[in-house]
């Protein structure tokens, strides 16, 4: 407050050419360092009228403390770095796929050179950014030909804009899914302009239903894998080497939607068996669709692959270019599809596998390592267990089937006065400087450690001591 004496604030040229300021200058550029300090000297001036500035805070080196303070503030990314202890290792809220280190180095030397992405190094002319990876799916699927769009959801929009615009599409009504942000499948077909005939009820579908719904205006048949839902019970569904020889009578291609799309057999590495898009493509789809960032381990991106007459016109249709992908998707997918050739160090070297993979014990004695040193951080109000838990999938990826998993299960002490102490306490894990995020259910703090591994503990644990401060 002041104590009877005029407080005057220095000019801005005077906060300019201050020592420390001019340093921000030389890291931020004027123009932005400018605006800074003069946001702080308008409020400074409001403080003043309402008598809440005292001398020592008008100072130039205290401004000059408030311009770096915002300048920082201002710098940093709204994209951070976090650590997933939430036990959904495909988490899509957080970014799905963790890329292997084959892919982030392709990224890196892909952002720092130009590339020959649509430049056919042979003839020197002009190429097509698919051929980057069109051989390695065609020999990791069976496929005929295959393209590449920006996600998933894109690639079954394209298919069916290319193939059934105007025209039906035979879908079993218990597959028409929605999928994360309300997006669903009778959407995405109306978007595409094709028209939707839904055969069978939502728990049994009978091949009788889907010839039943073939006419003269049918362009597809259609499959949409369940991925993020399981209907249990009195059910029915056709299996696609059924659904195929309607199609091939009435001369329809069929098309798949596996969604998360694995290449492996996943029975092999422990895990519950997911159909891959081999098996799928040697049942005799003529095109599959599936995304690049879940099971297969990659970048974001979708996936066609099939027929190379259907895949050539997919690729002629102007749409292609609206949802194509760029250099770095590229870049980071072609050394995972790499990694699917030597499947015998596939579970160490892809790092989805390796995370879904993870043995429960290792992370069972993480968690005794762990116990001690946040329950001294969180300290009274809190009690610290390690527990068993269960871990998923997650991202539409096999909905029902657990993992064991390890991890750490945090409570309101008894006796503790806090309000809402667990909701308190995933805050504060969330302001820290890489933020943690857990998941709260039955009155407890989870920290599923799945996904924490060796290589990051250190900067967990860095962290913790901000807890208690």
């Amino acid at each position: 407050m002041t104590t009877g004496q005029t407080v005057r604030l220095p000019s801005v040229d005077r906060i300019l050419g201050d020592a420390a300021c001019l340093a921000l200058i030389a890291h931020y550029g004027r123009v932005q360092t400018l605006a800074c300090a003069r946001a702080v000297l308008a409020e400074l001036r409001t403080a003043m009228l309402a008598g809440a500035v005292c001398e020592e805070g008008a100072s130039i080196a205290a401004i000059v403390a408030q311009v770096d303070e915002r300048l920082q503030s201002q710098s940093h990314s709204q994209l951070r770095a976090v650590f997933n202890l939430t036990g959904t290792v495909l988490h899509t809220n957080l970014g799905r796929a963790l890329l292997p280190d084959a892919a982030v180095q392709a990224v890196v030397e892909a952002l720092q050179w130009p590339m020959n992405l649509e430049f056919d190094l042979e003839t020197g002319k002009r190429g097509d950014r698919d051929d980057l990876v069109e051989e390695l799916l065609r020999e990791l699927t069976g496929a005929e030909a295959a393209t590449i769009v920006n996600n998933n959801a894109a690639a079954v929009l394209l298919m069916l804009n290319t193939l059934a615009q105007n025209k039906e599409v035979v879908v079993s009504r218990g597959e028409l899914v929605e999928i994360g942000g309300a997006f669903r499948i009778p959407d995405v077909m109306t978007r595409a302009g094709a028209v939707l005939r839904e055969v069978g009820s939502t728990n049994r579908t009978h091949l009788a239903d889907y010839a039943n719904g073939v006419n003269e205006h049918t362009a597809l048949l259609m499959k949409v894998h369940c991925s993020n839902y399981a209907i249990t019970g009195f059910t029915k569904s056709v299996e696609l080497d059924e659904l195929v020889p309607l199609a091939a009578q009435h001369a329809i291609p069929t098309a798949v939607d596996l969604g998360s799309g694995t290449l492996v057999d996943l029975a092999q590495y422990g895990l519950p068996h997911e159909t891959t898009v081999r098996e799928t493509i040697e049942a005799g789809a003529d095109l599959v669709t599936f995304s690049g960032d879940k099971l297969l381990g990659g970048p974001q991106c979708g996936v066609i692959v099939g027929r190379a007459d259907l895949i050539a016109k997919i690729k002629r249709n102007p749409l292609k270019r609206a949802l194509r992908v760029g250099k770095l998707t590229l870049a980071a997918l072609a050394p995972v599809l790499q990694l699917y050739r030597a499947p015998d160090l596939l579970a160490e070297r892809l790092t989805t596998l390796r995370l879904l993979t993870r043995p429960a014990a290792a992370m069972r004695a993480q968690a005794q390592t762990l116990l001690p040193l946040l329950q001294a951080a969180l300290g009274a109000a809190y009690v610290v267990t390690a527990e068993a838990l269960t871990s998923q999938i997650g991202s539409g990826a096999l909905p029902v089937d657990q993992l064991p998993s390890f991890g750490l299960a945090v409570r309101s002490a008894p006796g503790s006065r806090l309000s809402n102490p667990l909701g308190v306490l995933e805050q504060r894990l969330r302001a820290l400087p890489c933020p943690v995020i857990g998941r709260i259910g039955q009155d407890t703090l989870w920290l599923d450690l799945r996904c924490l591994e060796a290589a990051h503990e250190t900067a967990f644990i860095a962290q913790l001591d901000e807890l208690s401060a």
